[in-house]
C-alpha cells in the first residue's frame, strides 16, 4: 500500500504576488520611484524564497548557545550562533535592511519615502528572518539616536558608518539594555549607575535583564548618572561595546572576547523567537559612551530609538501576518477535503478572508508610521512629528495583537500538522506572541496613547486625517463615510474627556479601548486614502473593515466573496 504525503506547495513570490504593497508602493513613490525600487525588492524576494528561507529554517533548528569558558578556564562569555543566523545577518546588511533610509543616495532617491521603501524590505524579509529582523530593528533605532545633532561627532563618526555598512564583513547590529528585573516597563526604578572618567568616558554598574541580540557589537543601554536623582526622565542612554575589541579597556585580546565589565550570565528561555539571542547581562563598571549630555533629562533622547523600534514591531506583525497567509493558501490549494480542496469550501474561503482583510490593515497601519517617520527625519515636518507620537504606539499595539490572533488561525488552518513542530508552521503562533510584549504591552502603550493625548495634544491630527477621510470616502460608499463620521465624533469625545482628566478612573480603565478604537478608525482612514487614489482592493477591505472593527458585523459572506481579491 502506498503511503500518502501531503503536497504542500511553497507560497508566490512576496513581492510579485502582493498588490497591496505594490500599489501602495506605486501610490507613495510614484511610478517612478517605485521603479527605482522594483529591482531591490525583487532581488530581496528572491533571497527570501531560496537562501534565506533555508538559512531561517537552519537557524531555527539550531538555537544559540553560551560558552561561558575557553578551554583553560578563562571567561569568554561566547555566544555560538549557527550560520543560518550569519546568513541572516550578510543578507540584512547587502539588502540595505537597516541603512537604507539614513543613506545620502537613497534619501536623494526618494526623499522622505526611503523610509517607505524600508519598510517595503522589512515586509518581505521579516517573516523568515528567524526573526533577525529584531537587531535590524535595534541597529536602526540605535542609528537614529546616533543620528542626533547633540551627539558627540567623535562617537557617531566612530559607530554610525558600522551600523549602515553594507558590507556584511564590517556590518553590525545593535542591542537594547534596558529592561531590569525590578521595573521591566517601570523605568523609574531602573537601578543601573552611570560614574563618569577622567576620560570622558562613563562606567555602568547594573544588572540588566532582557538583552536582545546579544551577540551585536554594541548596546544602547539606560543608566542613572550618578546623583541624577530619582525617577525616569533623568534616564540616560549609553553606547556600551559588547566586545574587547572596541574597549580601550581591555589591552591585547581576542577580537571576540567580553569587553571588560561585561558579563552574560545566562540565555533566556523564550516561547518563541528562538534563533534570537536574548541573555540577561551583568555591567561592573563597564565601558560607556554618553549619547547627548548625560547630566540632562535623556530619557526623551531615548525615545528616539524606541519610536523606531515600535514601527519595526508594527512592520514585523503585518510582513508576519502576509506570509502567514501566504502559506495558509498554498496549502488550502492543495489539501483535499469532502467535495474538493479547502480552497473551494465557502466557509474556509471565508476564513482566510478574514485574515486577509487582517493582514491589509496591518499594512496601512504600518506603512503610514513608516511614511511619517521618514517626514520627521528628512524635512523635520512638525505635522507628521505630531501625529507620529499618537501614530507609532496605536500602530505597534495594534498590529501586534492582530498578528497573535491571525497566527493562531493560520496554525488551525493546517489542522493537526500546524500542531507539529519540523512543519514550522507553530513557530508563527511562537514568534507573534513577542510581538505585543517587546517594546511595550497593550496596556502600556495604552498609557502612552493618553499621555500623548493630554500633554502633547496629539489627538487633533489624528481627528483631522479621520475627517478628511470621511470625506474621501463619501463617493465611493455613502454608507462608509457616515460610518467614518460617526465613530471620528465619538472619538472626538472620548479624546476630549481624556484631555481634560487624564488621570480620571475612567480614562485609565478605558485607555485599551480607547486605543484600539483608534486604531481601527485610522485603519479605515487609510484603507480609504488608498481607495479614493484608486485601488479597488483598498476600497473592498475599507468597507469591510469598517463593517467588522467598527460596526461589529459579520463580514463572512463577502470576505469568502472578495477572497482573491483581498488576498
Amino acid at each position: 500500500m502506498t503511503r500518502y504525503v501531503q503536497p504542500v506547495p511553497a507560497p508566490d513570490d512576496p513581492y510579485g504576488s502582493d498588490t497591496l504593497l505594490r500599489s501602495w508602493l506605486e501610490r507613495q513613490l510614484g511610478a517612478a520611484g517605485h521603479a527605482a525600487a522594483k529591482d531591490r525588492l525583487a532581488d530581496l524576494a528572491a533571497d527570501v524564497t531560496g537562501p534565506l528561507r533555508a538559512a531561517h529554517a537552519d537557524a531555527e533548528a539550531h538555537p544559540p548557545t553560551l560558552v561561558r569558558y575557553d578551554p583553560w578556564g578563562a571567561r569568554v562569555d561566547r555566544i555560538d550562533t549557527s550560520p543560518g543566523w550569519q546568513a541572516q545577518r550578510a543578507a540584512a546588511a547587502r539588502h540595505a535592511v537597516v541603512a537604507l533610509p539614513h543613506l545620502g543616495s537613497a534619501r536623494g532617491t526618494w526623499g522622505a519615502a526611503a523610509r517607505v521603501v524600508q519598510h517595503a524590505l522589512l515586509h518581505l524579509y521579516g517573516p523568515e528572518s528567524a526573526t533577525f529582523s529584531c537587531p535590524v530593528a535595534m541597529a536602526d533605532g540605535a542609528a537614529a539616536l546616533l543620528s542626533l545633532p547633540e551627539v558627540d561627532p567623535a562617537v557617531r563618526d566612530a559607530w554610525l558608518p558600522r551600523l549602515l555598512s553594507t558590507d556584511p564583513e564590517t556590518a553590525i547590529t545593535s542591542g537594547q539594555w534596558m529592561t531590569e528585573s525590578q521595573g521591566g516597563s517601570d523605568l523609574g526604578r531602573s537601578s543601573t549607575i552611570g560614574r563618569p572618567a577622567a576620560d570622558g568616558s562613563w562606567r555602568l554598574t547594573g544588572e540588566k535583564w532582557f538583552c536582545s541580540a546579544a551577540d551585536s557589537a554594541m548596546a544602547v543601554a539606560l543608566a542613572r548618572p550618578e546623583g541624577a536623582g530619582r525617577g525616569s526622565r533623568v534616564l540616560a542612554p549609553f553606547l556600551v561595546p559588547r566586545y574587547a575589541a572596541d574597549s580601550p579597556l581591555a589591552g591585547p585580546a581576542a577580537p571576540l572576547a567580553p569587553a571588560p565589565g561585561v558579563s552574560v550570565h545566562r540565555l533566556k528561555e523564550k516561547l518563541g523567537t528562538r534563533a534570537l539571542p536574548t541573555a540577561e547581562i551583568g555591567l561592573r563598571d563597564a565601558y560607556a559612551l554618553p549619547l547627548g549630555d548625560p547630566t540632562r533629562p535623556g530619557l526623551v533622547r531615548a525615545m528616539t530609538l524606541v519610536v523606531v523600534t515600535r514601527v519595526h514591531n508594527a512592520a514585523a506583525a503585518a510582513g508576519g501576518m502576509r506570509r502567514g497567509l501566504a502559506y495558509a493558501r498554498a496549502y488550502a490549494s492543495a489539501r483535499h477535503v469532502a467535495g474538493g480542496t479547502l480552497a473551494t469550501s465557502p466557509l474556509h474561503r471565508a476564513t482566510l478572508g478574514a485574515l486577509a482583510l487582517d493582514a491589509a490593515g496591518a499594512f496601512v497601519l504600518a506603512g503610514h508610521a513608516f511614511a511619517l517617520l521618514g517626514r520627521v527625519e528628512v524635512g523635520a515636518d512638525p505635522a507628521a512629528a505630531a501625529e507620529l507620537r499618537i501614530v507609532a504606539p496605536l500602530a505597534k499595539l495594534a498590529t501586534g495583537r492582530l498578528a497573535v490572533s491571525s497566527a493562531g488561525e493560520y496554525v488551525e488552518s493546517f489542522g493537526g500538522a500546524g500542531y507539529v513542530e519540523d512543519t514550522g508552521v507553530p513557530r508563527l503562533l511562537r514568534d507573534a506572541q513577542v510581538l505585543p510584549i517587546w517594546e511595550g504591552t497593550t496596556n502600556v502603550l495604552a498609557l502612552d496613547v493618553l499621555r500623548a493625548v493630554s500633554r502633547e495634544d496629539a489627538g487633533p491630527p489624528l481627528l483631522r486625517r479621520l475627517d478628511a477621510a470621511a470625506d474621501l470616502a463619501r463617493p465611493l460608499s455613502p454608507v462608509l463615510a457616515d460610518t467614518l463620521a460617526a465613530v471620528t465624533a465619538e472619538l472626538r469625545e472620548r479624546l476630549a474627556a481624556v484631555a481634560a482628566d487624564p488621570q480620571a478612573a475612567a480614562a485609565v480603565a478605558g485607555a485599551r479601548d480607547l486605543a484600539l478604537r483608534l486604531a481601527h478608525a485610522l485603519t479605515t482612514a487609510l484603507l480609504v486614502e488608498h481607495a479614493a487614489w484608486g485601488d479597488e482592493q483598498a476600497e473592498v477591505a475599507a468597507r469591510l473593515w469598517a463593517r467588522r472593527r467598527l460596526r461589529h458585523e459579520e463580514i463572512a459572506a463577502d470576505a469568502h466573496h472578495h477572497l482573491e481579491l483581498l488576498g
